[in-house]
């Protein structure tokens, strides 16, 4: 009997060691293809090297209405589309740049919050904050065509790549959107030299890249469209200063945080502007 219960005892060991070995094999096993499997331009931080600095130069400045609070904006066979925010205040206009003068604009319900604008195919499209709903218009008239909606929580800036609209929703990730369909087809997680580049905003593509805001900073980040890697990062920081824009300071009228950036494709021109600020500028990066 004692024999027997040792023997029992063994294979009982024995088994246990087994299990255990198959188990943690499993456990590797899954870890793995999580890993394959996942988007594919994630990047290890680590392996990241450090975006180059791009400088600026101011090279124009222009009126802009301080009582914008910009959320998008596009430059477009000679005008300027922005879009603006604040639930009860938002709009989609068309603004003169040398004046700064509003040509024409039409007024969003005061359920709607607005936000990043783009044209694409003779369409001008918009988006909005918290209510899943986009609009989309004719770019000459401003009137209202059709609605779409989209599937993130949040919307916040937009661009496009000449087929896809791309947007952003407050995150790391960059959303491409079929314009016919309005269903996903690719996503682009972004990252830095420290790890998910977070509550990027107003993105531009400009020469292959994306350029974009960084809400609640003064950098302007140069997108890589195929790794998602951050290449490049400008601190704008002293433009304030240089351009007598004071600090933000809580007032819900007074100027807010950078905001807004507008390509000129055909005479390679970068715009720039904030929430309620009383200037817009024509800046020249490494454009």
């Amino acid at each position: 009997m004692v024999l027997s219960d040792m023997k029992r005892q063994k294979k009982l060991a024995s088994y246990l060691f087994l299990t255990s070995i198959v188990f943690s094999c499993a456990c590797n096993n899954e870890n793995n293809s999580k890993s394959v499997t996942g988007n594919s331009n994630i990047a290890d931080s680590s392996t990241i090297a450090m975006p180059a600095i791009i400088s600026y130069d101011i090279v124009n400045e222009y009126p802009h209405d301080p009582t914008a609070f910009t959320e998008g904006l596009e430059y477009k066979d000679g005008i300027l589309y922005e879009s603006t925010g604040q639930y009860g205040h938002s709009d989609i206009r068309k603004v003169d740049l040398k004046t700064g003068n509003v040509l024409l604009s039409a007024k969003m319900g005061g359920q709607y919050f607005g936000e990043g604008l783009t044209v694409l195919n003779g369409k001008l499209y918009q988006l909005t904050y918290r209510e899943g709903k986009g609009f989309i218009y004719d770019p000459a008239t401003l009137k209202l065509e059709k609605t779409f909606s989209f599937d993130a929580s949040e919307g916040w800036g937009m661009t496009n790549n000449g087929a896809y609209l791309i947007f952003d929703d407050g995150s790391n990730v960059l959303h491409y959107v079929d314009p016919n369909t309005f269903k996903q087809v690719k996503q682009l997680t972004v990252v830095d030299e420290h790890g998910p580049a977070n509550e990027i905003n107003e993105p531009e593509l400009i020469h292959g890249y994306i350029y974009a805001n960084q809400w609640q900073t003064d950098y302007i980040l140069k997108i890589d469209t195929t790794t998602g890697k951050v290449v490049g990062r400008a601190d704008l920081g002293s433009l304030r200063q240089r351009a007598g824009i004071p600090p933000v300071s809580g007032n819900p009228h007074g100027p807010d945080v950078l905001n807004g950036i507008a390509y000129d494709a055909l005479n390679n021109r970068v715009f720039i502007t904030g929430k309620n600020w009383p200037k817009l500028f024509e800046i020249k990066l490494d454009n």
